[in-house]
């Protein structure tokens, strides 16, 4: 049986990108192209693989990468009650 006071809560992040039809918006030009570099179990390590990503990119202006919080799309009762207080 494991301790829940200890562990800490998972809260998942998806870390993608792909090269984008414009700068003015998130329309990407290929979707079968898309990088998917990862789930992580905190934003911390997301934002470590988002910026490492993003950094090997750098020379295309027109590829971004996105951190995506999974754990409030999983929950989003969760997170509505923590908005609401």
């Amino acid at each position: 049986m494991s301790d829940k006071s200890t562990t800490p809560k998972q809260l998942l992040h998806l870390v993608f990108g792909g090269e984008l039809t414009s700068l003015d918006g998130v329309e990407f030009r290929d979707l079968t192209d898309l990088d998917i570099v990862g789930i992580y179990p905190n934003y911390a390590e997301a934002h470590a693989a988002w910026k490492a990503a993003a950094q090997r990119t750098v020379d295309n202006a027109m590829m971004r990468y996105f951190v995506v919080h999974m754990h409030r799309l999983l929950e989003p009762d969760e997170q509505n009650a923590k908005a609401s207080t």
